[in-house]
């Protein structure tokens, strides 16, 4: 019984990775959305509002992003704007790392230590996943 308990420990650690590693890219949007919906809340567009607010500007914020990746030319601008959905990416990298730290060792330094090899991971993979989208068909 102990085995299985720490296989499914393991398990649940392997897919909350995963799908950290495999939302990096939404942070940004995640954030604006929240962000959308409350302020929607507290004008008093009541919950269903502030829910459909949050959605229409995460999507916006995701769309909008990757128009201006496809269309901005200048090399700088495009880090600027990746470096932007990348930001949020690595700061929520840092604390979901820094959580799963706590669990597994009690030297604080070792916990900073591994959250910021972990935000570095999420941020690289996030950096990454957002230059692999394709670029549209040209006409």
């Amino acid at each position: 019984m102990i085995v299985l308990g720490i296989l499914a420990i393991i398990f649940g650690i392997g897919a909350m990775c995963y799908l950290l590693f495999n939302l990096a890219v939404y942070a940004l949007p995640l954030y604006i959305g929240i962000m959308a919906g409350q302020w929607a809340y507290s004008t008093g567009a009541g919950g269903l509002g502030a829910f459909a607010v949050g959605v229409a500007a995460s999507i916006a914020s995701y769309v909008i992003g990757q128009l201006c990746l496809i269309f901005i030319k200048p090399i700088w601008a495009k880090l600027i704007i990746v470096a932007a959905f990348v930001a949020p990416a690595a700061f929520a990298g840092y604390h979901a790392t820094h959580g799963l730290a706590k669990l597994a060792m009690p030297s604080e330094t070792w916990q900073v230590v591994f959250s910021v090899v972990g935000a570095i991971a999420i941020g690289i993979t996030g950096f990454a996943r957002i230059l692999s989208f394709p670029p549209p068909a040209q006409a």
